[in-house]
């Protein structure tokens, strides 16, 4: 799949967040999901692990392809790297981003919307992973995150499909979602080339009898692997 390679990710912290600051203003959160047009949904994520031999982190990041709207397994690759980045709240994606430049670049199918272990605009500088590697793609990209970055929410309604605003300084940055009745809530927020409504329709459509979403289980089972 095309890959835009924009930037060098070797970056101090105040780096990382001057350059974050500066690509916030590319990113699409307006366009709605043709859902007509939706073959394969790309699942992403990333482990690490402490290498004992080296005593380095290690990144393995797994990008998988299901069929959609069938949620059948279609293609899976993983890419795994010394570990580049500390962890640090707000700059995931300068830890896993190169993992998952390597990742994509293996990949065979084109994904037509991805979803991601992380967030997209639900970040302080509205810069979440998801949002940051869908500029590199130039494809609708989606946050769905198990815990909260920033913003404030009430609590949704128990039954799936019930949501709550989640509201920092003032903006919607995204949703607090029950993809199951009386589970915890994801949160979800668009990436980039999609709006917030098709963001959490098709977390919905990918969700079956679990929390997460099926390209998120299967990403995550395959880069914790190793």
């Amino acid at each position: 799949m095309h890959i835009n390679h924009l930037h060098r990710w070797d970056l101090t912290p105040p780096q990382a967040i001057a350059l974050q600051k500066e690509m916030a203003g590319r990113i699409v959160y307006d366009r709605a999901l043709n859902f007509e047009s939706i073959r394969y949904v790309a699942g992403v994520d990333v482990s690490v692990r402490r290498d004992e031999s080296s005593g380095r982190d290690m990144s393995q990041a797994a990008v998988v392809v299901l069929s959609y709207p069938d949620l059948t397994l279609v293609e899976a690759v993983t890419a795994r790297q010394p570990t580049p980045f500390p962890y640090i709240p707000g700059l995931l994606s300068f830890r896993e981003g190169p993992a998952l430049i390597a990742a994509f670049e293996m990949l065979q199918l084109e994904p037509d919307a991805l979803i991601f272990d992380g967030m997209g605009r639900a970040h302080p500088r509205r810069m979440g992973i998801a949002s940051h590697i869908g500029l590199w793609l130039e494809k609708p990209t989606i946050g769905c995150g198990k815990t909260l970055l920033t913003g404030r929410h009430s609590e949704p309604a128990s039954a799936r499909g019930s949501s709550a605003d989640l509201v920092d300084r003032g903006e919607v940055v995204g949703v607090a979602l029950r993809t199951r009745d009386n589970v915890k809530s994801v949160y979800i927020s668009p990436g980039h080339q999609i709006d917030l409504a098709s963001a959490v329709e098709l977390v919905l459509r990918c969700t079956t009898k679990y929390r997460l979403p099926e390209p998120i289980r299967y990403a995550h089972n395959t880069a914790g692997q190793f």
